[in-house]
Formats: structure tokens, sequence, C-alpha cells
């Protein structure tokens, strides 16, 4: 008896010390952020949000500012970057999320079990397939085609929509947002099939007694019940496109000092932008253009930490409710 509760006191104190570990790792990364960013958010301040200007100056001169050295000339503004993520990844959710709850509709709802379990196979062997891989078909497929079919067709046919308006680019938003669908359609699909799966064989049952179609009952009774893990998995595909960088990097078309007017224009994200400017950066002797990429780092990570924690808890409280719905009926 005592040798059990002193197993059960070890797996228990094991388990938290590898709970705990993981906290410790993400402050940790927040800290040293933190300390690495502090210089450049003292010398450039909230003008770093608000300017679309990034320019190193690596042929200045050491100066100081604030206490930290810098180099004469350079300014560093990342709304350029920041922007880039935010868009690119709102058009990843718009043109992802509804056909990813299509996929899922189909397979918990419509799909023959023998084809749903193909299927679902392969949708959840596509979320592991490395971001480099999908930017190469973007680079060598998909960028081609909307550069000679679909992008003229939008500009000649939507022209008096501002965001379809304007010069055709070789590489940019559109054909970013396409890849980091691609890349969230299996992370979304999966999740949401599984949550309406969850919903009740008796709610269903009771609605098709009362003369619902089985689109009825999909459209009435299993969307409401599972769109909180709906909306919690569309958070978590939104995560997962806030910090993408190869397939990004080989799309975007790299811009600088440059917003994006329309769909066609080149963009850059905070993760593409840092993989591309590592090596420049250290070749600062002032250490400012690291200190300004880790400040990146640090918005990008509260942006995705802050996402995941409100998707998992909407994916948690979507399950939870219907279990809770199993247990009442």
């Amino acid at each position: 008896m005592r040798q059990s509760k002193k197993a059960d006191a070890l797996l228990r104190y094991t388990a938290a010390l590898c709970g705990g570990t993981s906290l410790i790792f993400i402050f940790l990364i927040l800290g040293t952020t933190l300390v690495y960013g502090f210089p450049s958010i003292v010398v450039n301040g909230l003008k770093f949000l608000t300017s679309i200007t990034w320019n190193p100056a690596l042929s200045g001169s050491l100066i100081t500012v604030h206490g930290f050295k810098t180099l004469s000339g350079a300014h560093y503004g990342g709304l350029v970057f920041i922007t880039g993520t935010l868009v690119s990844s709102a058009l990843a959710i718009i043109i992802g999320a509804p056909t990813a709850i299509g996929v899922a509709i189909f397979l918990s709802e419509f799909s023959p079990k023998s084809l749903s379990t193909i299927i679902s196979v392969l949708v959840e062997l596509t979320a592991g397939v490395p971001s480099i891989i999908f930017g190469y078909w973007g680079l060598l497929v998909l960028v081609p085609f909307l550069l000679y079919k679909i992008e003229p067709l939008l500009s000649q046919n939507l022209w008096f929509l501002p965001f379809f308006h304007g010069q055709v680019y070789s590489s940019g938003l559109l054909a970013s947002g396409i890849i980091l669908a691609l890349m969230i359609i299996p992370i979304i699909a999966a999740i949401s099939r599984d949550a309406m799966r969850q919903v009740p064989l008796e709610l269903r049952e009771g609605a098709k007694a009362l003369g619902l179609t089985h689109w009825e009952v999909v459209k009435s009774i299993v969307l409401p019940n599972a769109k909180m893990a709906i909306a919690g998995s569309i958070l978590l595909g939104l995560g997962r496109a806030l910090g993408e960088t190869m397939a990004v990097v080989l799309v975007s078309g790299s811009a600088i000092n440059t917003l994006p007017h329309t769909a066609y224009a080149p963009i850059n994200t905070i993760a593409a932008f840092m993989a591309q400017s590592m090596d420049s950066a250290f070749t600062d002797p002032s250490g400012m253009y690291v200190s300004a990429l880790v400040e990146l780092a640090l918005i990008l990570l509260l942006i995705t930490t802050a996402t995941n924690i409100l998707a998992r808890l909407l994916v948690r409280e979507g399950f939870i409710s219907s279990s809770e719905k199993v247990v009442r009926v």
C-alpha cells in the first residue's frame, strides 16, 4: 500500500514537472524576446508600429539614442510586415474556412463510411506535409497559373472593385492567401468533423421525426451545436497561418516599404521577413537590426499566443457543450 502511494506521488510529480516545463519554456521565450527586443522598443517607440519605412542604414556611423547604440540614418518600421501577416492570414481564412467546413460536413454527414475513412486519412496526412513543399508547389504551379490566367481575368472584369484593380505581379497577396488556405484546411476540417460527429444522435433523429430533411438537420441542428468548436478550429488555423514562414517566403513577393493595395500586390509577413533578414542583421555593429527583428518576433508571439489560447478555449467549450447535451438526452 505504501509503495502504491509512493508510485502515485512519483507519477503525479513527474506529470506536473512535464506540464510545468512547457510553461517554463514559454516564459523563457517571452523573456528572451523582451530582453533582446528592448533596445528597439526604447529607440523606435510607437513609430515601429505605424511606419512603413525599414532602412537599417548599414553604411551609417554608430550613434547613441536613448542610451542604446544604433546607426545614423537607420529607421525601423514594422507596419508593412504586420499588415502583410494579418491580411494574408485573413485572406487564408476567407478562402480556407468555408472549404474546410464543407469538407467536414461531407465527411461527417453525407459521405459513405468507407469513403469517409479514406478521405479523412488523406486530409490528416495533408496537415503533415512540410510547408516548403507547399511553397515550391506554389512557386512552380500556382504563381504562374495566377499570373497568366486568373489575375488578368480578375483585373479586367472586377476593375471597379479597388481590391482587384491594379497591376498584376508574379507573386503577392493572392498567392500567399491561397497557399496558406491550403495549409490550414486540414486543421479546420479535422476538428470541425469531430465536433459535428459529437452532436447527439437523438437530436438528429428527433429533427428527422419532425419532418426535416437531411440538409435541414445539418443546418438547424448539427452546425449550431458544433459552432463553438468550429470557431475554435478556425482560430487554430489562423494561428498556423500567422506564423507560417517558408511557404510565404516563396510566393509573397518579399515587399519592403510598401503596403499592399490590391490582391496582386507583393507583401511580406513577419515570419518571412525575419527568415530573409537574419544574415544581414548580424552585420549591423550596433545590434539594433537584430533587436528590431526580435521586436517583430515579440509582436508575432503575442498575436499567435492570444489567437491559440482563444481557439483552444472555444474548441474545449464546444466539445464540453456537446458532451453535456449527450448526458441530458
